[in-house]
């Protein structure tokens, strides 16, 4: 097992708050149990732990503009609206009930006999039976459950209030299933939104848009009819 030395403090997360990774052992933290998806093995020591100090204490600020340049480059065109910090639906749709299209809402959960681990993104006004889509998944019902922060930290390098299937392309082992309302891409919504990597913004993308992006990451939708 490859260990890297880091200073072991809390680091502040693009949604600020504050978290310690829970792998942390004698001031050293495991690097394949933390950032599996974005360990190089190609790497010498120096450059994991260069690496490492990098993920974690990246803000909000620069996740975003990385997520903006990742868009760009794949061609892909966006609105966005800067807010204040929303952490529920209910705080954020005084800001974007002006815009046009669907505004979202996004839940990481796991699934805790297989310990997978779900996104699930469904127009905001809709409800999410766990125990329904646990079937509809072939988990088994009563099986689909919130995920805890560290683990959607680990994968998507967003915290609580932030999730977004933006934060997809952050997965690059594919970790993390994807989940969509099929009402979103066949609605004939002019765009759909989600944050980009950060609490305090909501970005827009066209539904065509948005489905070339879930493929250049890598994740296939599973598309789900929440009516």
């Amino acid at each position: 097992m490859l260990f890297v030395t880091v200073p072991f403090k809390q680091v502040q997360t693009n949604c600020k708050k504050l978290y310690c990774n829970p792998a942390v052992n004698d001031r050293r933290v495991t690097w394949h149990s933390c950032l599996g998806g974005i360990r190089n093995e190609g790497r010498t020591v120096a450059e994991e732990s260069a690496e490492l100090t990098r993920f974690y204490t990246m803000t909000s600020a620069e996740l975003r503009k990385e997520l903006e340049e990742y868009l760009k480059n794949n061609n892909i065109e966006t609105v966005c609206v800067d807010h204040p910090e929303v952490f529920t639906v209910e705080e954020m749709m005084p800001h974007v009930q002006h815009l046009s299209g669907a505004i979202t809402k996004n839940l990481f959960l796991k699934d805790k006999k297989k310990k997978g681990l779900w996104l699930v993104t469904a127009r905001h006004d809709r409800q999410v039976n766990l125990n329904d889509l646990a079937k509809k998944l072939g988990v088994g019902s009563g099986n689909l459950r919130f995920a805890e922060e560290a683990a959607m930290l680990e994968k998507l390098r967003v915290g609580q209030g932030c999730a977004t299937p933006l934060a997809l392309f952050c997965d690059k082992q594919g970790d993390v299933k994807f989940v969509l309302d099929s009402d979103l891409v066949n609605g004939g919504h002019e765009r759909v939104y989600f944050h980009p990597m950060t609490n305090s913004a909501t970005m827009g993308l066209k539904p065509e848009d948005f489905l070339t992006f879930l493929k250049e990451t890598g994740h296939e939708p599973i598309l789900h009819n929440f009516d």
